[in-house]
């Protein structure tokens, strides 16, 4: 008994010496978690250096636009042919794509064989071959008399200038044929085609077979963005934002990168984790030293690796009783399959990549015939996108203003301007040119305590403002906010400016200061006609405001009415001030050379000061007035009919005031949400967005702020926060959906810059001639969230200005509180020339 444990006790060490010798040879191939992630990390910073500019070409990986720029989304149909050389064999595929709501296709194959004189001869024979393998094939299917687009699988590394165009970098996989390198491979295939007159081919896509896998399952499942080859070679793509990609002009949507990983480390990145096995495959390699990271994963050499170190282990012993076979010293004996038949691959990989990466829920979906069938799905979404980008281009076409057409803007917004100042023409003017009786800009001089009252959209202000001149000139100002109610807005005249004076009464009481008779400044942002600067007759409500009893009436009078009803606190009202002129003035405080005030913002309004002897409706040729254009009614005579579209009208059609403020309609934030919903309504309409399905959230008048827009055409904004956006307006989108929905927005919002540039250019066109200069410098003072909050508007405008007004040097200074600020210095002002006058 004694002897057979000792004999068990020496069998047993003699099994765990052995075991500790096999585990030397496999030490180094065991990587942990850490050594994956650094690896992961050195990957991650090999794309980015791929996909710059200016380090790709040192990059080993390539990271090559495929300028497949969208995945498919159930929508494709047609018949296409597909043609996949780069495996052990050629492929001719027909695909069926059918439009019948379940997302199905048909697929039906030939394989030909791809023997050595082909795959190491020369380019011509190569493709030659090719030719004939598809002619074969489209007898064999009865499709000769059919024109038909084909998609060419080509599963080598290639620069692509665009989708039916490729430059072969390098051939791999024992390819090796001559005279087709830095070539054009998708030239060389038509060449080779064109020599069979019986057939009509169009190839429109040259396609990796990596691109094909993502493309095969992204047409079962729409998530799919990434696509992994290992197989005979190694690759992976996936779908990447252009603005990542500087290898390729643009930054609107999407791109499949193709990484060409196989090369990675082929700059010695990878030295540390390459074992003596590895070293030793490379250099028996038709390439040595290069493809090195797919030399460790992929089928071609995942064999002979195994080959090489059983062949060592069994020379010391530790296998076979050391005895070497012939199978052993034969290259490629062993191959993947035996391998793949003792190891469970994808199991394993899909537990290291949940482990590496716990924050992504990855799945794995197996691709059937991605190189085939992919092919033709790239095809297929080209030719869609195509159809797509002509009704895009379509419905967006209106949108787009020539330089001519905004000339022609430019020269009838100078003709209304002429109309409002004439005596005549006035009544009838669109472009009402109302005096506003502020007769001066301010001069430093101004000083005391003042009182601002900021009426102009949802939200009521209430400001006391505190100017001082001198060495230590300066502008103090405290306010309070308060909400208008919908019921206010729109109820009786009466409620709203009792609801005025007693926000008033909060404020003056909040400040201490309920029985000082202070000076006040009344800026009222609609369109008033003035018979002097404390006299102002409501003309009509704007921004949604729809209060009765007071179109017509004087809103200083109504003012100091509901001041007398409440019987608190008396007030000196100086001033009615619209919000433009304010802007005008707070920059005027700053700036001496500005005189002309915008408003690009809820509404759209300029004022700007223009000579006494211009101004038929007011007494007096002297000295200069400021008017407020109130530009907001140009076209309301139908002179811009021509460039009005169909979303335009309909924006008009359901709005408070039909009919009414038409060119504010096209240029103001209150508007350009409701014209993109209902653009995005006829794209959705015609299929072209969230697939086709208008939900209940896009049938909702007034979803579609215009602060969505700003955010939305932002160029820091990924298109997955693009996506999110309009999830939050209950809009589910795809990335394609989000790209089509940042270039509707960018129209609209073009447009609206464009139109009143050309509006602005007039204006500065008129003070030139004024002047009676050849060449004009002037600030314009400008306010509002459009021009100041949206990423494009102000640089558009400012550039149509330029373009229209060339003679004129424009400045545009941001007005800082133009409506508080500006109706207290306006009132200043008053009071500054009234004592001026007194005297």
């Amino acid at each position: 008994m004694f002897a057979v444990h000792l004999l068990a006790f020496h069998f047993t060490k003699l099994k765990e010496d052995q075991i500790k010798k096999v585990d030397r040879y496999l030490y180094h191939m065991r990587l942990s978690d850490d050594v994956l992630l650094d690896v992961m990390a050195r990957f991650q910073a090999e794309m980015v250096k791929g996909l710059g500019r200016d380090t790709n070409p040192t990059a080993t990986v390539k990271m090559l636009p495929s300028f497949v720029r969208s995945l498919p989304d159930g929508s494709e149909k047609g018949d296409f042919l597909a043609v996949d050389l780069g495996g052990s064999q050629f492929r001719a595929h027909q695909v069926k794509v059918f439009d019948d709501g379940k997302q199905s296709s048909q697929l039906e194959s030939k394989f030909y064989p791809t023997p050595k004189e082909v795959t190491q001869g020369n380019g011509a024979e190569l493709f030659d071959y090719v030719a004939d393998c598809l002619l074969d094939f489209m007898e064999t299917k009865n499709l000769k008399h059919k024109k038909l687009p084909l998609g060419f699988t080509f599963s080598f590394p290639c620069k692509q200038t665009k989708l039916e165009e490729g430059v072969l970098l390098a051939w791999t996989k024992h390819f090796k044929v001559r005279g087709v390198q830095d070539t054009d491979v998708v030239s060389a295939l038509r060449k080779a085609l064109q020599k069979h007159k019986d057939i009509d081919i169009d190839v429109l896509a040259l396609v990796n077979d990596t691109v094909g896998t993502m493309m095969t399952c992204g047409y079962d499942d729409q998530r799919c963005e990434v696509g992994l080859i290992i197989g005979t070679g190694t690759n992976a793509c996936y779908m990447e934002e252009m603005r990542h990609i500087d290898l390729v002009e643009g930054d609107e949507g999407r791109m499949c990168i193709n990484t060409e990983w196989g090369a990675f480390g082929d700059d010695g990145a990878l030295d540390d984790l390459r074992t003596e096995f590895d070293r030793e495959l490379d250099l028996g390699s038709l390439n040595p030293g290069k493809q090195l990271f797919e030399k460790m994963i992929s089928s071609l050499y995942l064999g002979e690796l195994v080959r090489l170190i059983l062949l060592k282990m069994t020379k010391e012993g530790l296998l076979f009783n050391g005895k070497v076979s012939t199978a052993l010293l034969t290259k490629g004996k062993i191959e993947m399959k035996h391998v793949s038949a003792m190891e469970k691959y994808a199991k394993r990989l899909h537990k290291v990549v949940r482990r590496l990466v716990p924050t992504c829920d990855v799945r794995f979906l197996l691709s059937v015939s991605g190189s085939g069938k992919g092919a033709a799905m790239v095809t297929a979404v080209a030719y869609r996108l195509a159809a797509q980008r002509k009704q895009i281009d379509a419905a967006l076409a209106p949108f787009l203003l020539s330089l001519e057409t905004l000339r022609e803007v430019k020269n009838k917004m100078r003709t209304e301007l002429e109309y409002g100042l004439k005596r005549e023409t006035q009544a009838s003017a669109t472009v009402k040119m109302l005096p506003t009786y502020v007769c001066g800009t301010p001069d430093g001089t101004e000083k005391g305590k003042f009182l601002a009252l900021d009426l102009g959209g949802t939200n009521f202000r209430v400001l006391l403002v505190k100017i001082r001149s001198g060495r230590r000139r300066s502008v103090q100002m405290y306010n309070k906010i308060f909400a208008i109610p919908l019921e206010i807005m729109q109820g009786t005249g009466e409620e709203l400016f009792d609801h005025i004076v007693q926000c008033i009464a909060d404020f003056l009481e909040y400040m201490g200061i309920k029985g000082a008779r202070l000076p006040l400044g009344f800026t009222f942002s609609f369109p008033c006609r003035q018979a002097s600067i404390d006299k102002g007759t409501l003309v009509g409500w704007t921004k949604g405001f729809k209060a009765t009893d007071c179109e017509g009436e004087d809103v200083v009078d109504m003012l100091r009415e509901a001041i007398r009803r409440r019987n608190e606190f008396d007030l000196d009202i100086v001033a009615v001030v619209n919000d433009t002129v304010g802007t005008m003035m707070t920059c005027g405080y700053e700036d001496p050379n500005c005189e002309i005030g915008l408003i690009a913002g809820t509404g759209s309004n300029v004022c700007y000061m223009e000579d006494m002897k211009n101004i038929e409706i007011v007494e007096g040729n002297e000295g200069k007035m400021c008017i407020n254009t109130e530009w907001g009614g140009f076209g309301d005579n139908g002179c811009i009919d021509n460039i009005r579209t169909q979303y335009d009208k309909e924006v008009d059609e359901g709005s408070l005031n039909p009919g009414k403020q038409r060119y504010e309609k096209m240029t103001s934030g209150m508007y350009l949400g409701e014209i993109v919903r209902q653009i995005l309504i006829d794209l959705t309409k015609q299929g072209l967005l969230f697939r086709g399905q208008i939900s209940e959230s896009l049938r909702k008048r007034g979803i579609f702020e215009t602060k969505f827009l700003s955010q939305i055409e932002s160029d820091r904004l990924a298109l997955l926060q693009v996506r999110r956006i309009l999830q939050q307006l209950g809009l589910d989108s795809t990335c394609e959906d989000s790209i089509i929905v940042k270039e509707v927005c960018g129209a609209v919002s073009k447009r609206a810059a464009q139109l009143c540039g050309a509006g602005l250019a007039a204006i500065v066109e008129k003070k030139r001639e004024n002047r009676g200069v050849e060449h004009l410098q002037i600030t314009v003072g400008v306010d509002g969230t459009l021009y100041k909050l949206h990423p494009h508007f102000s640089r558009v405008l400012r550039e149509t200005v330029k373009e229209l007004a060339p003679q004129c040097d424009v400045t545009f200074m941001l007005s800082e509180d133009g409506s508080g600020k500006g109706a207290a210095l306006i009132t200043a002002v008053a009071k500054r020339l009234h004592n001026v006058g007194q005297k």
